[in-house]
């Protein structure tokens, strides 16, 4: 049965024409909330934008009860993509402006639509800002949060910071390191600073969500993950050992921190059942996270709500509606029909006869006949026709875009090109992506150690990764950015990568949220970011807890 989502996007309360935060903005957060407003949400290394999109597009009956009041990035291009998507959010979903669309479609640039929408834009300017956290902005930062929760009781704080550096893990590592300074390790300083707005600011609820690795890392034979609890647990007190600020007026609280797929507070016993899979939870992809749900001591009355568990999506279900594209060549001319010539070469290749079983080389001859020019060619940041999605349509479709964005191929050597095609009609016969001892020996790449990788150790032992049509996708990460061979498309006959596009809907982001930057940008943001059905499913626990 097809999964029907509905989106209602709230309109931020807080507006500023300045570039610059300054003191004369600060009596916002002296306004009083009215009983129907909305609970403020701060989105701390927001990237993109993914888990605050989820807070944003929650409904229930008939209305939002999350607002995303400020978000926090500091790369460049995440911010430019937040920007805009905030500019989104200003509007209600029935009266979004044909300018956004025609900027989508590259008619107008977004300079111009913000020009021709300054209320909005300034609107968007206001919740997403472009910084880094650390203590030089931290009086600049405790402005912004006040201003942007204003005397609102309950509000949630939501982000992942990185914890890999902090404390006992950072400083261990580092001790041999010339010069090493613990204050200056930027990964250790962030998420001080995470402590440092719960501590300051005491968020009812906060979401934090990060690496599965989390779990295992061990110093000395002490999880570290367990010093991570204990900080989040009594932030105040991890704040005093760091040599941290306290606010003497902003009261004291601690936290109870949950499980969102298991019912109950982290314990030891078997810390792998907290790993939230999101194949379980209709995500097409296999994703694996930890994601801590820390509610304050006086909200903490009852046992939090955790994710339901429904049939694996394929990717599949959110592939196979996008315009069909070629990929591209990388050296040598560029045209279909060179494209299509490169790939029916392999017919002379001996591999083909000699290393091939009878059912990976008839699909392989299948392909090679059903190869055609795609009417949109390699695609582009907006390719023009009709798209359609097997999963949540009016979530992902928006009609009005008049196709798909961020839709472009990426160019790949000829030899590539070979491997991708056999990697894709092994996979559509034995229905995994083959491992390297897997293809014929003409085409294992050579690189110096084949001998370890073809004994299925390292990491290039499945250097070559097809995503299975019939099964969720794996974990769609920054490294896309690098290069597409973990994320070769199921179809031979478009012999290819996966697009921006085609990873955003696997992260499920509808197909209106734009990627801004170049290519590798939008493939790295897209790869950082928190699925957008994820979050949004966490926001309705969220929204039990407060009594939304």
């Amino acid at each position: 049965m097809r999964r029907r989502w509905r989106v209602r996007y709230a309109v931020p309360r807080m507006e500023t024409t300045d570039d610059e935060w300054t003191d004369r903005t600060i009596p916002d957060q002296n306004r009083d909330m009215s009983p129907s407003a909305s609970i403020p949400v701060i989105d701390l290394f927001a990237g993109p934008g993914g888990l605050g999109e989820g807070f944003a597009s929650y409904t229930r009956g008939g209305r939002s009860p999350f607002q995303v009041s400020l978000s926090i990035e500091k790369d460049a291009a995440a911010h430019e993509t937040l920007l805009l998507r905030c500019f989104f959010r200003q509007f209600d979903p029935d009266s979004i402006p044909e300018d956004y669309y025609r900027a989508l479609r590259g008619e107008i640039t977004q300079f111009e639509l913000f020009e021709r929408h300054p209320a909005a834009a300034n609107a968007a300017t206001a919740v997403a800002w472009r910084a880094t956290l650390g203590a030089e902005q931290h009086l600049t930062v405790r402005r912004r949060v006040e201003a942007a929760i204003g005397k609102s009781d309950p509000w949630v704080l939501i982000g992942g910071p990185p914890c890999q550096a902090y404390s006992l893990i950072g400083r261990s590592r580092n001790k041999g390191v010339e010069k090493y300074d613990p204050a200056n390790d930027e990964k250790q300083t962030l998420y001080v600073e995470y402590l440092q707005i719960i501590a300051d600011h005491w968020p009812a609820v906060f979401v934090m969500e990060n690496v599965k690795g989390l779990l295992s890392a061990t110093l000395n034979d002490q999880r570290v993950f367990q010093r991570i609890l204990d900080d989040l647990r009594s932030p105040r007190n991890a704040l005093r050992r760091e040599g941290r600020s306290i606010r003497r007026n902003g009261g004291a609280h601690e936290y109870q921190v949950f499980s969102v797929v298991r019912h109950g507070m982290f314990e030891d016993s078997n810390l792998a059942d907290f790993v939230v899979r999101t194949e379980d939870h209709g995500i097409p992809q296999a994703r694996h996270r930890i994601i801590l749900l820390g509610v304050r001591d006086d909200h903490a009355r009852e046992q939090p709500g955790v994710l339901p568990r429904v049939e694996a999506v394929p990717a599949e279900a959110v592939l196979d509606g996008l315009p069909r594209l070629r990929s591209g060549r990388s050296k040598g001319t560029d045209t279909a029909d060179d494209w299509i010539d490169t790939l029916r070469a392999v017919r002379r290749s001996p591999w083909l006869r000699r290393s091939t079983d009878e059912s990976v080389r008839s699909q392989i001859e299948a392909a090679l006949d059903s190869l055609t020019r795609p009417r949109q060619d390699r695609g582009g940041e907006h390719v023009p026709g009709e798209v359609d999605s097997g999963l949540a349509h009016k979530w992902y479709v928006d009609p009005r875009i008049g196709g798909a964005c961020n839709h472009a191929t990426r160019g790949h050597m000829d030899s590539d090109l070979h491997r991708y095609l056999f990697a894709a009609c092994f996979a559509r016969v034995h229905g995994r992506s083959p491992v390297l001892r897997d293809f014929p020996a003409s085409l294992w790449p050579s690189h110096t150690n084949i001998v370890h990788a073809l004994n299925g150790h390292g990491m290039f032992a499945d250097r070559f990764r097809v995503q299975t049509r019939g099964r969720p996708s794996t974990t769609i990460t920054a490294h896309i950015a690098k290069d597409g061979h973990y994320y070769i498309h199921y179809d031979p006959s478009q012999c290819r990568s996966l697009t921006v596009r085609e990873a955003a809907r696997l992260q499920t982001f509808p197909d209106n949220y734009f990627f801004c930057g170049n290519r590798t940008a939008q493939y790295a943001q897209v790869g950082n970011a928190v699925p957008p059905l994820l979050a949004r499913q966490i926001a309705g626990i969220v929204a039990d807890l407060l009594g939304e």
